[in-house]
């Protein structure tokens, strides 16, 4: 046998044996986000806007002082906490300031260690989306990947969260709770729902908008991108250095494209993973992202059909046949929704709500695609229960320390960050009208991404100063760009734009549906991640990384042996697979209202 030959088997025996520890992970925890429900989440997790709600335990953000210094206290068991004090408005330093929430995941290597190559900042998305977290539930499997060289810190951006002055449109958490739980409000409601589901959608935009106006402290104009990237620099400076080393997702893509043509000169190592366009979006458009939504849909068809009766619940024998029955269910549930009570709650599952739950199985599919297979399956027989648990949110209670929800994370700050950076819109009906038109023109899910620009219709007069563009730089290092193949909001294309504006920077592509890469399992991607950070190595222009196995059961190993033999295996390879395997089925972006 030849040495080609020796090599290939091996790297097909890999591959199988990943496989096996995929299916057999699988088969033990096939949904485990829901062990990572927490009492907080109970209170309110119409609220949380982040499926990664930190644990509750004996640890109190209060108890942390803001410094100007970065002091690091213990806190969630085995991570460590701090908020730094950073200048509210950075044209008046010395006025009021803010504070930056953060945590860490300490690098194994010691700081001392000629080996330590400091902090990789994570930014989860949204805007809105707490990097703390993110860090603290799935800081361990970051960590992995990009290596124990490195301190892994999550932080919260300024306004939102546990990072204060926190943004409220609202005066009481009640308040909030009677908005959002209305059946028809916005970020629930289908625009193809009724005929007045789209003027009605605008009316509580234009309520939102006032109320920001009507209750802002004063310090709602600072929350926008620009100081967060600003931010971001005084946090690496807190560190002792001046170059950034970050990872950001989907909406972090915007801030680490924007931090990079702000701050050129102080990039070290810059991946921006599910790469939005950041010019439509300092415009306010939110008008391309859907191009590749119908790739991501159609993934889930075509893989139900492909895995067979055993592999998918909804299995018809064409992808024709597929979508004639989601049809047939969409027909039903406009004629007759269907009322659930379960052992926790209840509600009713209707038109709205099976768009919704559909759209946001797309950012997730080995995540959600069985779970939504099954749920379909038993809509079809007259049972929305399975589909109601998959958006179901614990009922509402009410507290009576207030301060106990100082640090909550809700979703107006997600808001008011997009609304603050974008070009301001006009408000009217009409306006609105002629925009959900031309989107609907492109995507056939239109009718669930136009609800993100409703709120800024009506948006404050406040300053259009911060920086919004261009996003043209030459860095002191090259950024590492990564996007699927069939992400459904943030498409490959917007990820080659952004590229030809950063000098060297390469796009990365990993052939999957979903969104950003760690919505898939690909040993190929996040080793090239690693090296970059590690050792500064960026992929060939072109490099496409294979994932190891379909959202559906599947028995294909011949293509994805020889597609992950891009990089040689080392002796870490199973710690890797298991990180990308519990990210992939875990990392449930559901921001409210966001990326």
């Amino acid at each position: 046998m030849t040495g080609a030959a020796i090599r290939a088997a091996q790297y097909t025996i890999l591959v199988i044996a990943a496989w096996f520890l995929f299916k057999s992970i699988s088969d033990l925890a096939p949904y485990p986000l829901d062990r990572k429900l927490t009492k907080t989440a109970a209170r309110s997790s119409c609220e949380d806007s982040s499926p990664f709600t930190a644990q509750d335990d004996e640890f109190s953000w209060e108890s942390i002082v803001p410094s100007e210094e970065l002091v690091w206290h213990e806190c969630y068991s085995d991570r460590q906490c701090a908020r730094l004090k950073v200048p509210l408005d950075y044209s008046n330093p010395d006025a009021t300031s803010a504070a930056i929430a953060m945590i860490r995941v300490h690098s194994i290597v010691p700081h001392n260690s000629s080996d330590y190559r400091g902090p990789i900042l994570i930014n989860p998305g949204g805007p809105g989306g707490s990097g703390v977290d993110v860090v603290q539930t799935r800081g361990a499997e970051i960590s992995t990947i990009v290596g124990p060289e490195f301190d892994v810190i999550g932080f919260d951006p300024r306004g939102i969260s546990r990072s204060t002055p926190r943004v409220s449109f609202f005066e009481s958490r009640s308040e909030r709770e009677v908005w959002l739980r209305s059946p028809d409000n916005l970020y629930a409601l289908s625009m193809n729902a009724s005929a007045d589901a789209l003027p009605r959608a605008w009316a509580q935009g234009i309520i939102e908008g006032q109320l920001a106006g009507q209750r802002d402290d004063g310090s709602l104009r600072f929350i926008n991108t620009d100081h967060t990237a600003r931010d971001m620099l005084r946090i690496v400076q807190a560190h002792g250095r001046e170059k950034l080393q970050y990872w950001g997702f989907s909406y972090g893509s915007i801030l680490g494209a924007t931090f990079a043509a702000m701050f050129p000169d102080n990039v070290e190592r810059l991946v921006i993973d599910g790469v939005a366009d950041s010019e439509n979006y300092f415009a306010t458009e939110w008008s391309n992202n859907l191009v590749d939504t119908e790739k991501t849909w159609g993934a889930f068809v075509d893989g139900c059909v492909a895995a067979g009766p055993q592999g998918c619940a909804f299995f018809s024998p064409t992808a024709t046949e597929l979508e004639a029955n989601v049809v047939k269910i969409y027909a039903s549930l406009r004629a007759r929704p269907i009322p659930v009570r379960t052992n926790t709650s209840f509600g009713v599952v209707d038109y709205s709500m099976m768009r919704s739950v559909i759209f946001q199985s797309l950012y997730s599919p080995y995540a959600k695609f069985p779970v939504l297979a099954q749920a379909l399956a038993e809509l079809s027989a007259g049972n929305g229960t399975a589909l109601f648990k998959m958006s179901e949110r614990a009922a509402f209670k009410c507290g009576c320390d207030l301060s106990e929800f100082r640090f909550e994370t809700v979703f107006d700050g997600g808001i008011a960050v997009r609304c603050n950076d974008g070009k301001r819109m006009p408000g009217s009906y009409e306006d609105v009208l002629e925009h959900y038109q031309n989107m609907s023109k492109l995507s056939s899910w239109a009718d669930v991404w136009q609800s993100l620009r409703l709120a800024c219709a009506a948006w404050p007069e406040l300053p259009k100063n911060h920086f919004q563009g261009p996003f043209v730089a030459n860095t002191s290092f090259p950024l590492l760009l990564v996007s699927t193949t069939a992400d459904p909001v943030t498409p490959l294309a917007a990820a080659k734009k952004i590229s030809q504006g950063f000098a060297g920077s390469v796009v990365l592509t990993q052939d999957s549906p979903g969104h950003c890469s760690i919505s898939g399992p690909s040993i190929c991607t996040q080793k090239y991640i690693r090296e970059y950070f590690l050792k500064g190595t960026l992929p060939e222009p072109g490099t496409v990384c294979p994932v190891i196995s379909s959202p559906f059961p599947s028995h294909d190993y011949g293509a994805a042996a020889d597609a992950q033999a891009v990089l040689a295996p080392f002796a870490g390879d199973r710690e890797l697979l298991e990180a990308v395997i519990e990210l992939a089925k875990t990392f449930d972006f559901r921001f409210l209202g966001g990326l």
